[in-house]
Order: structure tokens, then C-alpha cells, then sequence
């Protein structure tokens, strides 16, 4: 069962639409679906929807709401690529953390569930690698994460479990980032890095050309077992 709901945001500045898929029995834990760029579009929800046939009350909020609410772009088509990359450059992503902390919240307090995860892509995946270090989520996933590693001093903040998917051959993360991230976490107690060789950005969208089939379908076993483990 899937609905809209107005989850009140911690800024105090307005209600965060999200996009909420329930499991047919009682949830085992709660997922935040952190969208990419492309807003709360038919592949997150789809993503929300496996995790709610997995057993999962899944929350996918609306992270342009503040000055695009409702926004759903096709990564494949040019004109809402463009589109897309606009908003994002008057993303603040500061105000990301809070909607994902407001979901956190929501979850635990109005849903009642205490155990709390999220999985986040591309923009959403450098969200996920925020809440870990700012927030008390209970294990955080990105994917093919952007701009991490502008953030890398935030990493010692991280006391929950975090993975990355790093797609090796991604055209908005450069070498060098990829290079920084892993010589900044390879080595900590709580982060699980996976690469991806010669895969590019977008590898795990659930439908549209950027799709691998083999690498969507490795990276997101690993995420499921991830987070089975970790918020059980």
C-alpha cells in the first residue's frame, strides 16, 4: 500500500512531501529512499516498492520540495537531464540532512519503528553519506555519491555503519575523488567501500539506459544483506 504523506520538516519551514510504501505485514525496519536529481520519479519508487516487498515500510521524501515540489524527471531525455542538473546546483544540501533527520523522526515517532536505514543515490548518495556523519540513522548506503569527497573531514563523525558503491568508470566522480575516498575510508571501522570496474553513474537505476543489469543486481544484494544485518 502506498500513499503521500506530509511529514512536518525540522527547519520548521514547511511539511516535506514523501512518497510511503507500506509491506503487506509488520514492517521489519524503515528505509529513506533518497532520490537522485530527478525527484521522486517511477524508478524510486520502484526502488521504495522492493522495499516494501522485502518487508520494509519505505519513505522516499521529495528533497527538491522547498522551490520544485512534485518534480519527476527522465534522466534519458536531454531537456529534464538539463533540468535536473539546474536544480541541483540551487540545492542546498544542509537542508537535505534536516528533511532526511525530519523522515528519521517521522518514522520513529509517528510510524513507531525504531530501527531506521536509508539507501541514497547520486545526490542521494552523498545525503547518505550527511545523515551518516550528522545524523542517528542506524545504517546508511550510497550510491555513486557525489562530492564526497569534499566532505571526507566529516568521516570521523560516522558511528553508524555506512557503505559506498563506486562505480569506477563514473563521469561525475573523477579518479582522484574516487582516489581521496578511498584513502579516507578504507580504513575505518564502520564504512564498507565497493567498486564497480569500467561501470558508470546511474549503474543501479532501476529502469532507462544507465542501467547495468549485473552490476545493479550485485550492488543491491549487497545493499539488502547490509541493512538486514544492521537493522535487525
Amino acid at each position: 500500500m502506498s500513499e503521500t504523506v506530509q511529514i512536518p520538516s525540522l527547519k520548521h519551514d514547511g511539511t516535506i512531501p514523501a512518497y510511503v510504501t507500506r509491506p503487506a505485514g509488520p514492517p521489519k525496519a524503515a528505509i529513506v529512499v533518497i532520490p537522485e536529481i530527478f525527484g521522486v520519479n517511477p524508478g524510486i519508487r520502484q526502488k521504495a516498492d522492493k522495499w516494501a516487498a522485502a518487508g520494509y515500510l519505505a519513505v522516499a521524501p521529495d528533497i527538491f520540495w522547498r522551490f520544485a515540489p512534485g518534480v519527476e524527471l527522465n534522466p534519458d531525455v536531454e531537456a529534464e537531464l538539463n533540468e535536473a542538473f539546474g536544480y541541483f546546483q540551487q540545492y542546498d544540501a544542509a537542508d537535505g540532512v534536516y528533511d532526511i533527520e525530519s523522515a528519521i523522526k517521522w518514522i520513529r515517532h509517528d510510524a513507531g519503528i525504531a530501527k531506521v536505514g536509508c539507501t541514497g543515490y547520486c545526490l542521494g548518495g552523498r545525503l547518505a553519506y550527511m545523515a551518516a556523519a550528522r545524523t542517528d540513522v542506524d545504517a546508511s548506503v550510497g550510491y555513486y555519491g557525489v562530492m564526497i569527497d569534499t566532505m571526507l573531514d566529516e568521516a570521523h563523525h560516522i558511528a553508524k555503519p555506512l557503505m559506498l558503491h563506486i562505480p569506477t568508470a563514473d563521469h561525475l566522480v573523477a579518479p582522484a575523488a574516487q582516489a581521496a575516498i578511498h584513502a579516507a575510508l578504507d580504513d575505518h571501522p564502520r564504512v564498507t567501500l565497493h567498486d564497480y570496474a569500467g561501470l558508470d553513474h546511474g549503474f543501479a537505476a532501476e529502469m532507462g539506459d544507465r542501467r547495468d543489469e549485473a552490476g545493479a543486481q550485485l550492488a543491491d544484494a549487497r545493499t539488502e544483506a547490509f541493512l538486514k544485518e544492521h537493522l535487525a
